[in-house]
């Protein structure tokens, strides 16, 4: 099955600019969060690890 996609994707031109363009965007996604992690204040962390131990249940009526 291989051998088909490879025989396709062969006859593509500039087919081998995707890989990188691939790479690059998941390098910086996850450079970006290493980043917003390690600089996100601690309160808010907190507060929003704290969300499912809430029993703030939005009761709705069905007429």
């Amino acid at each position: 099955m291989l051998k088909y996609i490879k025989g396709n994707l062969e006859q593509i031109d500039g087919v081998e600019v995707y890989p990188i363009i691939s790479l690059l965007i998941f390098f910086i996604f996850f450079s970006l969060l290493f980043w917003w992690v390690f600089t996100a204040k601690k309160s808010h962390i907190s507060e929003v690890s704290n969300i499912p131990l809430e029993d703030d249940t939005i009761k709705t009526n069905h007429n």
